[in-house]
Order: C-alpha cells, then structure tokens, then sequence
C-alpha cells in the first residue's frame, strides 16, 4: 500500500519556522496501530489523519506516543494542505473530531479557526506545590486545565529562560504544561512542554491557546489579542475570545510532499 504524505509548518508564513505537522488524507481508517506507527515513523509532535465524511471531514490526530483529543497545529496544517493545495476552490472545510465540530474558513492568507475554549481554574496548594516543584520556581498564579497547567510568570525574559527539566513535568498530575507571561511586542507570550505525549517542547500549539486566550482575555479586558509561542522556533497567532469557543488566526507553510509504502 502507498499512501501520499504531506509536511506543513504551522502558525508561520516561512519554512522552518512555526510547528511542523504531517498529513496523511486516507480512503478509510487504517488499523490504530497502523497510525500510531506512521506517527512514531515521521517522530513529529503530531501527525493528522483525515477521511472523507459527506461534504466534511473526520480528522484525527497522533503523536509519537498516542493519539489525543485536540491539536491545533495539525488542524491548522489539514486545513491549509485542502483549502490552499488540494481544493483551492473551497472557502472553509468542517472536521469532525473527537471534540467536536471544528469549523476552518479562508481569509486572505490567514486561516480561521473555530475551537472550544479550554478554561482552567484554581487547583489545590498540594498541586500547586507539585507544579512548583517540577517547574523549579514559583509563578505568580497557577491553574489547571483538563489537560494542562498554566503557570504565570512575571515577564517574557522569565518565559525565554526558563529550562525544563522533563523528568519531574512527566511526574505531574496534568499531561502538558504551560508557562505564559505578557508579551514585549505582543499582548502575551508562552512556551508548552509535554513529555507524557513524547514532547518535551511543543514549537506552537493551537490548543494551549484555548487556555491562554480566556485567560489573558480578561486579564487584559480584552476580545482580540496578539499571541506569540516563543520556542526556537516560534509562531505567531491571532486569538479572539468568544466565550464558548476560542477563534484562532494562523498561516501555514507547505514544506514536503512524498510517499509511504506499508
């Protein structure tokens, strides 16, 4: 069997840049562990993978270590590789996923997303003082999330330097963890670390933004904010605070096409 393989850099407008994502469009769902391997094999923090439903799509998402609920990068990258390469004519695709609807439209060269807002709220002192411990410093708030922790620090030098040492993140309670301060030349600024998923830093990630945005949002006393993930290679959002659901503006860089034979 061979199946085409894409690349694609998220939340960037050049190569290199942003988070990169596979995309592999199947006919049908293959075996899990078919996908899982595939995911292991290109050792990307996300490889998508898409059928035809109807009109619409069924999109799931893998990473190395298994597949996940949500990912906003790999989004972003699917709906690129189809509204810009595959189906030009298109002005918006609908993926069906495990959270939901998630709706992607076209605007210029940025793309729209529509997702559900992740809020997280206070946890006790004793997880507090289990993020303290793994952080190996005290943020001035902490907060946690379905699936992260959102950990304030005072300034964006704070968030830069920070060094993570994976071995206690690993440890905590939460799968991810995020660290976020305002920005110097943006409304906010973080970086995400995820070892549970076989990440120990996440380039840009679209759904720690679903966190982030409520969070700053009013904070800030603001709708429409500017973001930026600063990791080496960093990437630039648009987050818009809607309540219910996050929007999130990005573009997309097309990298690599090939093939894979199983």
């Amino acid at each position: 069997m061979e199946l085409t393989l894409y690349q694609l850099d998220a939340f960037t407008d050049r190569v290199f840049g942003g988070n990169p994502a596979a995309v592999c469009p199947l006919a049908e769902w293959l075996p899990d562990e078919t996908l899982q391997s595939i995911a292991i094999e290109n050792n990307l923090s996300e490889t998508a993978f898409y059928i035809p439903q109807g009109e619409d799509y069924h999109l799931r998402w893998f990473t190395p270590g298994e597949e996940v609920d949500f990912c906003g990068h790999a989004t972003l990258a699917t709906a690129a590789l189809i509204l810009m390469r595959l189906e030009p004519e298109r002005g918006q695709v609908r993926f069906h996923t495990r959270v939901g609807m998630l709706d992607i439209a076209r605007e210029g060269d940025l793309l729209v997303m529509d997702f559900p807002v992740q809020p997280a709220g206070p946890i006790d002192e004793e997880e507090t003082e289990a993020l303290v411990a793994a952080l190996g410093l005290r943020p001035l708030e902490c907060f946690g999330g379905t699936r992260d922790y959102l950990a304030v620090l005072p300034d964006e030098a704070a968030v830069r330097d920070f060094v993570p040492d994976s071995a206690k993140l690993i440890g905590l309670k939460r799968q991810a963890t995020i660290i976020t301060a305002p920005g110097e030349e943006v409304d906010f600024v973080s970086r995400v670390f995820a070892p549970y998923f076989g990440i120990p830093e996440d380039p840009v990630t679209g759904s720690s933004h679903c966190t982030l945005a409520p969070y700053w949002s009013k904070r800030l006393g603001k709708t429409e904010m500017t973001a930026r993930q600063i990791s080496r290679r960093g990437g630039s959002l648009v987050c818009i605070d809607k309540g219910e659901r996050i929007v999130l503006k990005g573009k997309a860089a097309f990298y690599m096409e090939g093939k894979i034979s199983l």
